[in-house]
């Protein structure tokens, strides 16, 4: 293959790029967003503000090189850990980088530096019907929570 993922943090120059991954990582989603620009200021304002962890998936060589994925963490806490915990709120690559080692990459990436910093654990969903992740992330040591998850939207 020749292909090498390359993981970094994203900087606020990489902010055009990362807001394109995660509008792609919206459109997965089915999530439709009025104005054009509020991904990449929601984006923007969370690395700006130093409120989330943005990780970028770069591929090396091969016919799909470039920046093709990226994930996004939120710090939080668990109550009953009593410590710090991380939250992988989303991860995407982009149908040219997909089955590049690109997703796995970002993961481990994220899961070293969660043990780096101390955290208790790395929490993250998916959809129901998201085998291709689901399958990923049980390789990766994630197991199914045996709590529910309830959400009540406010509009």
């Amino acid at each position: 293959m020749g292909e090498r993922v390359v993981v970094r943090e994203a900087t606020s120059g990489d902010v055009e790029v990362a807001a394109g991954l995660f509008r792609g990582y919206l459109d997965f989603y089915e999530v439709t967003v009025a104005d054009a620009g509020a991904a990449r200021e929601f984006l923007a304002e969370r690395m700006r503000n130093g409120e989330s962890l943005v990780l970028l998936a770069e591929v090396e060589g091969g016919d799909g090189g470039g920046t093709v994925g990226f994930a996004q963490v939120y710090r939080t806490f668990s109550s009953l850990a009593l410590r710090p915990m991380w939250v992988l709120s989303d991860l995407y690559v982009a149908p040219a980088g997909r089955r590049s080692g690109a997703g796995r990459a970002l993961l481990r990436e994220t899961l070293r530096r969660a043990r780096e910093a101390g955290v208790s654990g790395v929490q993250l969903e998916t959809a129901y019907d998201n085998h291709v992740a689901q399958g990923l992330y049980e390789a990766e040591g994630f197991v199914r929570d045996p709590f529910h998850v309830y959400f009540h939207d406010l509009g």
